[in-house]
């Protein structure tokens, strides 16, 4: 499935827009990351850890997203647009949304 954040698919003309829908992946923090990520912030470097967390939040949010495209009838995704929220009281979560129009082309 193509999945695209522009509002066309060059040579793929758009038969049916399908609407809007929605991916969400909301993923916890882990007490032991945290503190070797501390650590990171105190010494300088990257986070491999909460680089890894994202990137597989971000993935799935995709999967779900393409999942109701598929559900809609659509083959596509366009005008995709992704977003990351910290959220809970003590900011200890991690939001990934993503949006897009499923789109039959």
């Amino acid at each position: 499935m193509i999945v695209t954040t522009t509002p066309t698919i060059e040579g793929r003309p758009i038969q049916e827009y399908l609407g809007v829908i929605t991916g969400e992946v909301i993923v916890g923090a882990n007490i032991f990351r945290d503190m070797f990520a501390n650590i990171r912030d105190i010494v300088g470097g990257r986070s491999g850890s909460y680089e890894r967390i994202l990137a597989d939040a971000r993935e799935q949010a995709i999967q779900e997203l393409q999942a109701a495209s598929a559900t809609r009838g659509g083959n596509a995704v366009v005008g995709v647009d992704l977003d990351y929220e910290v959220i809970g009281k003590t900011g200890s979560m991690l939001m990934v949304s993503v949006s897009g129009t499923a789109v039959r082309i």
